[in-house]
């Protein structure tokens, strides 16, 4: 895993409004003034984002006349999701396997006393 390229990612999607125009951007590309329109805020504060998303190679910029289309890149969803499971799936894997042998030492406990109890109960 790419430690630096995987902070800076986070860092461009740390801002509320970024997360929002990711939202908005993950059912299809939009012109700047229909995102703008989801906002309270100017044209070039959403210019200001979206430069710091495309920095991040988060999503990509096509100019068509005088608008400007934004598209949420799919190698970077791909490539993200997969960065997250990659650092996450270690602690879910640990989980599993430390839930899975607390399971067989409480299975073993219950056998070591059933045996117990059985040989109590023959002697007896």
């Amino acid at each position: 895993m790419n430690y630096e390229r995987t902070s800076l990612v986070l860092k461009a999607m740390a801002d509320p409004n970024r997360m929002k125009i990711i939202d908005l951007l993950s059912y299809g590309s939009l012109c700047g003034c229909d995102v703008l329109a989801h906002f309270h805020f100017t044209q070039p504060t959403l210019s200001h984002h979206m430069k710091a998303l495309e920095k991040a190679g988060i999503i990509s910029v096509t100019k068509q006349s005088q608008w400007h289309y934004y598209t949420l890149r799919e190698d970077f969803v791909r490539d993200f999701m997969s960065s997250m499971v990659q650092l996450l799936s270690k602690r879910v894997e640990e989980d599993a396997y430390q839930s899975h042998e607390g399971k067989n030492e409480i299975e073993k406990n219950d056998k070591l006393q059933n045996h117990t109890l059985s040989k109590e109960i023959i002697i007896k």
